[in-house]
């Protein structure tokens, strides 16, 4: 995994990307990859076969991604299908008030 420099130390991108945007979700993955890739909304929403204001709703929290889903968007996007699953995984169990992280390995 790759590292960034904070206050001297290493640590992996992941808890960099936290450290901006607090814990991360799908949505918040999901954002920022649409954010750094200068996609509007409309556009990445198109690219993910959802609605604008679908997409809207999961950057914001405002609602889960199946793990199918999770899935299929992270190949359309080449990204690692074990985060996307991970991170869909976590939501529920996060709008369920359960106290369990989650981990998520290929089988």
């Amino acid at each position: 995994m790759k590292t960034s420099k904070s206050k001297g130390k290493a640590v992996p991108a992941l808890a960099a990307l936290e450290a901006i945007v607090g814990p991360l979700t799908i949505g918040t993955l999901l954002e920022a990859i649409r954010e750094t890739s200068h996609q509007s909304l409309s556009a990445f929403a198109a690219k993910l076969g959802v609605s604008a204001p679908h997409l809207c709703d999961v950057e914001k929290g405002r609602r889960n991604v199946s793990i199918e889903r999770a899935a299929k968007w992270a190949r359309v996007l080449g990204r690692s299908e074990t985060q996307f699953i991970k991170l869909a995984i976590q939501g529920e169990v996060d709008a369920k008030g359960l106290k369990f992280k989650v981990d998520v390995q290929a089988a």
